[in-house]
């Protein structure tokens, strides 16, 4: 599928960044990537080239730490300002829009919601929303760096220079608020649970990306490079848009790989590299493997795989590797696990990969988080 990404604001730009990086060199699925703030020192500090990316909001005396009601004011009034801005590149040939945006802030926070419904009247393609949400340490100074739980507060050393957001809890759950029924899905990210102890934002804010933007391009990518391997069961644009659906449901990605052997030398001398033979026993056991790891490992929002509504497995890596048998069990435990029959699979052939992967979608998640996150936001009302 063809996806267009729009990083809105600080966060939301460095998103958007992360994810044109982590594109497959032989297996494109964006159609461009735009980043709008209305800080130009913000924009010029990505790689996204200068032609696609806009500052709106000039003259109006915004500041950084303006309240987010101001913000979603000045996002009505600027939509159709950015959606002109889209016409520098082909958004008409996008499947989907995926919009970024980090939460805790007041400017993508503000201007998201009025740019994905501006883009829902625009086109006829869904608009997801990636979106993170913020760590206990950036609003709530008190939080205790040691404590390792399942929600553990380690989100920042002390002593950190970055400055205290304290509406960050109350921002994030406005906004979420206000793309209830704008958004087609909205995937989240959660900081607080993917920082690591005595670690601030800004040491965790590339690596964070980084995996997020590798989740991202593993769902989306979908199915063998156009000069390669097809894929024996494509996930396309219909697929992804049938399991993220359209009510702007809660969605968290899991992802397992494994590094496995791709050739062999014919004398064992390292001369004359050849493909290798897989065993059969080998490429189910990795397969296996990758595919528990991403339904039962870290997730971008910790939840109960048992409450998502509906399920997507995609399974990629060396074509030798991908057993289809596996394949086909890997999807029927995520079926298992979600329970019901909304759940799709697929495979993605990489032949320059050495690494079998496994994305998984579940859509329609019951987290916990965002009831911490609205507690957190009722104490500082």
């Amino acid at each position: 599928m063809q996806l267009e990404v729009i990083g809105v604001g600080g966060a939301g730009c460095r998103i958007a960044d992360a994810i044109r990086a982590a594109e497959p060199a032989d297996h494109s699925f964006l159609t461009d990537v735009f980043v709008f703030d209305t800080d130009a020192a913000t924009l010029r500090r990505t790689v996204v080239p200068e032609s696609h990316r806009h500052r709106y909001g000039q003259g109006t005396g915004i500041g950084a730490d303006d309240d987010l009601e101001r913000r979603f004011e000045t996002g009505e009034t600027h939509a159709e300002e950015l959606l002109e801005a889209l016409n520098q590149g082909t958004p008409g040939e996008a499947d989907a829009f995926l919009v970024t945006v980090g939460l805790g802030g007041a400017t993508g926070g503000g201007t998201a919601p009025a740019l994905v419904a501006a883009l829902q009247r625009q086109y006829d393609a869904p608009v997801y929303v990636l979106a993170t949400l913020p760590a206990d340490r950036e609003f709530d100074p008190d939080a205790d760096a040691g404590d390792t739980g399942p929600h553990s507060r380690t989100t920042a050393a002390a002593g950190s220079d970055e400055p205290p957001r304290p509406n960050a809890a109350s921002n994030a759950v406005a906004t979420l608020e206000r793309l209830e029924g704008l958004a087609s899905a909205i995937v989240c990210f959660d900081n607080e649970a993917w920082l690591r102890p005595g670690e601030t934002m800004s040491d965790a804010r590339d690596r964070c990306n980084r995996e997020l933007a590798g989740r991202v391009a593993a769902v989306f990518a979908g199915g063998g490079a156009s000069d390669g391997p097809v894929a024996q069961n494509v996930i396309d644009a219909s697929d992804v848009e049938r399991i993220l659906g359209n009510e702007s449901a809660i969605v968290a990605l899991g992802y397992g790989d494994q590094d496995v052997e791709t050739s062999s030398s014919r004398f064992g001398l390292g001369l004359l590299s050849t493909d290798r033979d897989v065993e059969t026993s080998e490429a189910v056991s990795a397969v296996e493997t990758v595919v528990r790891k991403g339904i039962h490992g870290k997730l971008t929002l910790e939840c109960d795989p048992e409450t998502a509504a509906r399920g997507l497995l995609v399974v990629g890596g060396p074509p030798t590797w991908l057993n289809r048998q596996a394949i086909a069990e890997g999807r029927r435990a995520l079926q298992s696990t979600v329970g019901g029959t909304g759940v799709l699979g697929g495979d993605a052939p990489r032949p320059d990969d050495e690494t079998v992967f496994a994305a998984v979608v579940l859509a329609g998640v019951e987290p916990g988080r965002l009831e911490e996150l609205r507690a957190a936001a009722d104490r500082t009302a």
